[in-house]
């Protein structure tokens, strides 16, 4: 865990107590700091009082004694209404940071590399990570990804954090300066939180904030916002900046063509790899990801054979477009993780032809932005609340379809027919573009009981 010794002399207030900020308190009491603590949720508080945190209701307390406020990312402090204790903060001279902000503070010799973008953030992020481990680097991989940092060991000069940054967090890690900074991609996302698109853009923005000579700034260029972005920084000078592309030739950086990863940032255009050689990387999003962590790996140092053996044996993650079995030449693939259309697009423009398992607690986007993929789908399997809803929309495409309530039925029925067809490259995919309350506790144990049931299938199979 991170020392926060220093931090001792003035209480330091953690308002938000979820897994993050009571990490914060864990950290801060390890280090005998005088911590008062907040949440609206009164189990939160109850869980940091366990820690030996003081329960202060930060809202209305005077806040003149303390030294810090960390700040929960996920409580508004500025759009769309501030929370209360932001403002009153604000007010006492304390600018609201997160735990990330401590991090940084405490571990300025060790090396950064940060990794924001509206989509493939944590593919891209798990990706840096496997590659730095193979090539025998000694890091930390955490942030929005999931563990909080304040867990991580002191890392040292010869230690790399690898740090997922959301928007929110980038908004409160003022002091923080990557060595590496990436962002991938910029679509409209959280513009309520942001005031608007240009406050989420700017958001976004912040990663590269301090970057100067010695740093590396790796863009993405297949959005029109990323790549004003990109001129911006490239016209500012200092840091390097190096394009990344899945879409087109990105002269001095590195991308995807003609089936290849190409590294040009010596000049050179070397075809690095054949793009069929990461198996877990699917799809011209995964192509970006691949192109952007080989970039951030060359970056820190690590030479092209090393990344690309290392990227040949990413596992890939969980509920994301994982291949959970292989029957026949059938693929069976996990992505859970889409939980609203736009999530499953990435999928369904990434196989062909598919047995599509779809429906849950349906997002007010419903199916809209998927026409275009329909071509592509030879049957949908409906599970959950959306079934309803979505018969008719598939039926207004032209889409077959079965109503088959639950995920398990799904996918026998899905498993069947791909099976019986034998189409080559067929994939039942489970792609559901809606939250999982309906039926499970969240995404991943909708993941996991498709992956029972896959597992379950009395056939045979080469994988």
């Amino acid at each position: 865990m991170i020392d926060l010794s220093h931090m001792k002399d003035r209480p330091v207030a953690v308002m938000g107590l979820g897994k993050s900020g009571l990490a914060t308190v864990e950290a801060l009491r390890l280090g005998g700091v005088d911590v008062w603590a907040w949440d609206d949720n009164p189990a939160g508080r109850a869980r940091a009082e366990a820690l030996g945190a003081r329960i202060v209701d930060l809202a209305e307390a005077d806040l003149s004694p303390l030294s810090t406020l960390a700040w929960s990312p996920g409580i508004p402090h500025t759009h769309p209404k501030p929370h209360p204790a932001a403002e009153r903060a604000r007010a006492a001279g304390l600018e609201p940071v997160c735990d990330i902000e401590l991090l940084a503070r405490t571990q300025r010799g060790a090396r950064t590399i940060g990794i924001t973008g509206t989509n493939g953030k944590s593919t891209t992020t798990t990706l840096i990570g496997h590659v730095l481990e193979a090539a025998g680097r000694t890091i930390a991989v955490g942030g929005n990804l999931g563990t909080p940092v304040l867990t991580f060991p002191p890392l040292g000069a010869d230690g790399t954090y690898v740090l997922e940054m959301s928007s929110y967090q980038l908004e409160l890690t003022p002091s923080l300066v990557f060595d590496v900074a990436l962002l991938l991609n910029i679509t409209p996302d959280h513009l309520a939180r942001h005031g608007g698109m240009d406050g989420y853009i700017a958001a976004k923005t912040l990663v590269f904030r301090g970057q100067g000579a010695g740093r590396t700034a790796i863009v993405g260029v297949d959005d029109p916002h990323s790549r004003a972005i990109f001129e911006t920084l490239k016209a500012e000078g200092g840091r390097t900046v190096w394009p990344v592309s899945a879409e087109d030739r990105a002269p001095g950086g590195v991308y995807a063509a003609d089936g290849f990863l190409v590294d040009d940032t010596d000049g050179k255009a070397v075809r690095v790899a054949s793009l069929k050689d990461f198996p877990r990387l699917l799809g011209k999003h995964n192509w970006q990801n691949a192109a952007a962590a080989f970039a951030a790996c060359k970056a820190a140092g690590v030479p092209a054979d090393v990344i690309v053996g290392a990227m040949r044996s990413f596992p890939g993650l969980a509920h994301r477009q994982q291949l959970v079995r292989t029957v026949r030449n059938v693929r069976f693939v996990n992505d859970s993780k889409a939980t609203n259309a736009d999530a499953t697009e990435k999928a369904l423009a990434t196989f062909d032809p598919i047995y599509w398992i779809v429906g849950g607690q349906a997002k007010e986007t419903g199916l809209s932005g998927l026409e275009g993929y329909m071509g592509r789908v030879r049957h949908a399997f409906l599970i959950g609340e959306a079934t309803e809803a979505f018969a008719p929309w598939l039926e207004a495409h032209g889409v077959a379809h079965s109503r088959c309530g639950t995920l398990d039925v799904a996918t026998r029925a899905a498993a069947a027919m791909a099976l019986e067809d034998g189409l080559n490259e067929a994939c039942v995919l489970l792609s559901p573009a809606c939250a999982s309350w309906d039926q499970f506790a969240n995404f991943e144990k909708r993941g996991e009981a498709f992956a029972d049931a896959v597992g379950a299938l009395d056939v045979e199979g080469n994988g």
